[in-house]
């Protein structure tokens, strides 16, 4: 049983993070637009495009990346049975190899790609076991 809630923790987490981080890169470009005539969902676009792009327009792809890997890694705290704290960092690793993916994919400044594999993932793993840890005392 304990392995099956574990699967579950890594799935649901995956997906409930997914869809947070996927929710967010859609809200972006409506909250702060992007550079006249850039296509943010074409990566062709956005590497042609780049040097036109501010501090200001990198917000949501970092919220999205540092929120959903939060969000999934709480979920699968929670949910799994045991090792609780190793399921929340597998969720950071994954999105961590995903953001690392995504930097030879996608063109960004270094400052922002290290600030994103710097802080987005891994910590946020990690903040989620705090936050999973007072859920579960309260619960």
């Amino acid at each position: 049983m304990k392995i099956l809630r574990g699967i579950l923790a890594i799935v649901v987490g995956l997906v409930v993070g997914g869809c947070v981080n996927m929710g967010l890169v859609l809200l972006g470009p409506q909250v702060i637009a992007p550079p006249a005539g850039v296509n943010v969902g074409d990566a062709e676009s956005i590497r042609a495009s780049i040097h036109l792009f501010e501090p200001k327009h990198f917000v949501f792809p970092f919220l999205a990346h540092a929120l959903g890997t939060l969000v999934g890694a709480t979920v699968a705290y929670l949910i799994a049975a045991s090792c609780r704290k190793v399921y929340a960092f597998v969720i950071g690793a994954v999105y961590l190899a995903g953001g690392i993916a995504a930097t030879f994919m996608i063109p960004a400044p270094v400052w922002f790609i290290c600030l994103d594999l710097i802080a987005a993932y891994l910590p946020m793993a990690w903040l989620a076991v705090l936050i999973g840890r007072k859920l579960t005392k309260t619960a």
